[in-house]
């Protein structure tokens, strides 16, 4: 059975269009940090239904799907790889977007919610290309 990806599908989407919003707005208007917040929280769980789907995409190659649940998330993208769903290079950036989203729970400054709108664009071109992938490979 096909896996259905339409809610990765959606928060990309999502993300994108917060993503137009933040940079129309102007730098410093309250506009401008409601936008950078969406981003933010956007990229957050983007990343988490990302991770949640790819679990489900990996189980048909794993003996049994409590295997497949115990998974780190660095493991759970490795294996990704392994079954041809990323490229080593796709993984490498996922693993800096984690490294980032972790960062995110514990620091609420200005300065580093700027430092994540960096990652936004690359990382919605991956999230884009997964979400096909998975979509793909379970048809």
């Amino acid at each position: 059975m096909p896996l259905n990806t339409e809610h990765l599908a959606r928060c990309i989407l999502t993300l994108e269009k917060s993503l137009e919003l933040l940079q129309s707005a102007e730098a410093g208007s309250i506009q401008y940090e409601i936008y950078r917040n969406a981003v933010v929280k956007g990229f957050e769980l983007t990343l988490e239904t990302a991770g949640k789907l790819l679990k489900k995409a990996l189980k048909p190659y794993f003996a049994s799907n409590r295997a497949v649940d115990e998974l780190t998330f660095k493991d759970l993208f490795r294996s990704a790889a392994k079954h041809g769903l990323m490229s080593v290079e796709e993984v490498e950036r996922w693993f800096a977007y984690r490294n980032n989203r972790n960062s995110t729970a514990h620091d609420y400054g200005i300065k580093f919610a700027e430092e994540t709108l960096k990652l936004i664009s690359p990382f919605i071109e991956d999230a884009k290309r997964l979400e096909g992938a998975i979509r793909e490979a379970s048809d």
